[in-house]
Formats: C-alpha cells, sequence, structure tokens
C-alpha cells in the first residue's frame, strides 16, 4: 500500500501575507476558505508537487517560524535565481555530496530547504 503526504501544516502569524508570500514563490493556491470564526483554511501547493502545505487560522498549535520543510527540485541553482526573481532572499548554493541546496525562509522565518539530487539510490 503506498503512503502518500498529503499536507503539511505551517505555523504563520499573518495568514494573507503568507499566502502572498507563497503565491509569488509559485505555490498554487488551490483553497481559501473561512470555515467558521477562527478556522480559515488556506490551501498552497508548490508546482509540481502533489503535497501540499497548509496555512491560517485555527489550523495548528505550533508557533510561528518554527516549521522546516525540504522539498526537491530539479536544478538548485535555478531554483534560487526564481526565488531571487520574486524578491525573497535566498542563500548560496550549498553543494555537498547527496546533493546541492538551496535555503530560505518564510515571512515567520519557517525553513525552507531545496534540494537538486542527481539520482535517487533504487531501493
Amino acid at each position: 500500500m503506498d503512503w502518500k503526504i498529503e499536507l503539511i501544516p505551517v505555523p504563520v502569524s499573518d495568514v494573507d501575507r503568507a499566502k502572498a508570500f507563497y503565491v509569488s514563490v509559485g505555490f498554487n493556491a488551490d483553497h481559501d476558505h473561512q470555515v467558521q470564526p477562527g478556522l480559515r483554511f488556506v490551501q498552497l501547493t508548490p508546482p509540481g508537487s502533489a503535497c501540499s502545505i497548509v496555512i491560517g487560522e485555527g489550523i495548528t498549535d505550533k508557533t510561528p517560524g518554527t516549521q522546516e520543510i525540504q522539498v526537491v527540485v530539479a536544478d538548485a541553482s535555478a531554483a534560487r535565481e526564481q526565488l531571487l526573481a520574486a524578491g525573497v532572499e535566498a542563500g548560496e548554493v550549498d553543494s555537498q555530496p547527496w546533493g546541492n541546496f538551496v535555503y530560505f525562509r518564510d515571512p515567520d522565518g519557517n525553513k525552507w530547504s531545496l534540494q537538486a539530487i542527481a539520482a535517487r539510490p533504487n531501493g
């Protein structure tokens, strides 16, 4: 049986600011619903991803800025250029034996790691 990650909560302090940030870097805004007072559900999906993030009001008890997420990209340098073009501060490409990485943070300080790997090991 496959187990597929569907949705990762990302704690933010300002939902509209966070939504604008993620849309600016290319995420698709899939849903934005005020379900009831105190519960707003905003689902955003990175380009090409089968897994989304959710931000909003009443979504998670985690402190804004404490989430860490790693994503695989085809080209770390191109991903960095896309972030810079969107006005996002992104670190230099960090080359490691297991891949090239680019790091950035959202407006609340949640940490994102973009990893470009040459090939995944079999098995």
